[in-house]
């Protein structure tokens, strides 16, 4: 192919490879081949499945598992490593800064918003410096490292008072990521203490705060019931209407004026649209970038967003936004790449329209809720549907990831650390201060 031949082409920039992004370089590449330049500009050199994260800091999955290589599983797509800091609608550019610092800019014929989201956090004071953040694969083995210390430092430790926060671990937010995370946090540390005699009867705690009503507030009733039950079956004190009002190195402060001694503190009250969304500069919705149901950015034809970036109206709930799940970034990614298509004379562009197929959580053990097609399911019959969505769901990794379940069934779990902490705090670097919201969690 000639440099001629690559100008006279049309150039896709897609922003973004999380579910929504990825899905769309995906689908173009298969809708229009050769026919377009298409350009994918992503931090990392990976997609990652975000919703296995929590077996990742558990040590149930290797992280390799869900972390999928771009450029193998998107061929005919350009990756371009690369955080997008400057989009310019009107010269049709957008810019970015490598891992390494330079800086590099692009022109686009067709342009896709697909940004995702990061941390939310609040104005709670000392949380910004102790509190761990729960987003991506770093954060997941940092915490993992963090647990596996603090339990053998307890085990060394002579005063009993530090023995006691060491074993006190504090998850705020009961939404998807800090359900999980305290399902599979005891089953981490059971697996820890019996490594170390002295702790025999050491008491581990593990606290799940929400200022919500009950755990999984968003899901169907029954999908709560089943994880608090599970929770406080695995000793989980789930405590509803609370949250952490201060933080500290060696303690936080509740709600309720309660002080709890810990050097635990994992963040997971939520997410919000990745700061690029305002710096665009058009109008949003609930932070989101306001869109079309055909996810075109008003006034610019060429400008698509999808995913947790965008407010996708949802023609199902007339007045109502799409919530900001895989499922929806995941088909809203297959739409964006089909209208984006039809945009360049490809086919006919759609609406978005879609009912939810229902919620899966791994619950870790033998435990999950679920709700394939709204049945309600739990025990074996909800990990059976859980895991075998999940394998159906990734775009690559299936056999290793079952790999890795199925030894975890039957072989001890590995507790080591691998030498990521080295200091006593890891702030919440994606993450700035914004107003609480009086449904935040």
């Amino acid at each position: 192919m000639t440099s001629t031949d690559a100008v006279a082409r049309p150039r896709v920039v897609i922003v973004g490879g999380g579910f929504a992004g990825h899905t769309a370089a995906r689908g173009l590449a298969e809708r229009i081949g050769h026919a377009a330049e298409i350009v994918l500009i992503n931090p990392t050199d990976y997609f990652l499945y975000l919703p296995l994260l929590p077996e990742v800091a558990a040590g149930v999955i290797d992280p390799r598992r869900i972390t999928v290589p771009l450029a193998a599983t998107l061929p005919g797509v350009r990756v371009t490593l690369g955080e997008v800091d400057a989009v310019d609608l009107d010269e049709r550019t957008v810019g970015w800064t490598d891992p390494e610092g330079g800086r590099g800019e692009l022109r686009y014929d067709r342009l896709v918003l697909a940004v995702g989201s990061v941390n939310k956090l609040l104005p709670v004071p000392g949380v910004a410096d102790h509190a761990h953040g729960f987003r991506g694969v770093p954060e997941a083995l940092y915490l993992r490292d963090h647990i596996t210390r603090q339990i053998e430092l307890a085990a060394s430790a002579t005063d009993p008072a530090e023995r006691e926060a060491r074993c006190t671990f504090v998850v705020v937010g009961a939404g998807y990521t800090g359900t999980e995370v305290a399902a599979q946090g005891p089953l981490l540390t059971d697996a820890l203490v019996r490594q170390h005699a002295v702790l025999r009867d050491q008491p581990v705690r593990w606290l799940l705060l929400d200022l919500a009503d009950n755990v999984l507030p968003e899901l169907d009733p029954r999908l709560s019931q089943t994880a608090d039950r599970v929770l406080r079956k695995r000793g989980v004190e789930v405590r509803t209407g609370q949250s952490v009002q201060e933080a500290t190195r060696d303690h936080v402060c509740l709600t309720t004026g309660e002080k709890v001694s810990t050097r635990t503190l994992v963040w997971c009250v939520g997410v919000r649209p990745d700061p690029l969304v305002e710096d665009v500069g058009q109008p949003t919705e609930k932070g989101r970038l306001v869109v079309d149901p055909q996810l075109t950015v008003p006034g610019h034809p060429d400008v698509f967003a999808c995913g947790d970036a965008a407010a996708v109206p949802d023609l199902t709930r007339p007045g109502e936004i799409t919530a900001m799940t895989a499922q929806h970034a995941t088909r809203q990614g297959g739409l964006a790449a089909r209208n984006v298509a039809a945009s360049l004379g490809h086919g006919a562009p759609r609406s978005y329209r879609h009912h939810d197929l229902g919620f899966v959580v791994e619950l870790g053990g033998h435990d999950a809720a679920a709700n394939p097609l709204h049945v309600p399911l739990s025990g074996i019959a909800a990990k059976a549907v859980t895991r075998g969505y999940h394998l159906l769901s990734m775009p690559a990794n299936r056999a290793r990831t079952a790999a890795d379940w199925l030894l975890d069934a039957v072989l001890p779990r590995q507790t080591v650390q691998l030498g990521l902490v080295r200091g006593p705090d890891v702030p919440l670097e994606t993450s700035s201060p914004e107003v609480p919201h009086p449904a935040a969690r």
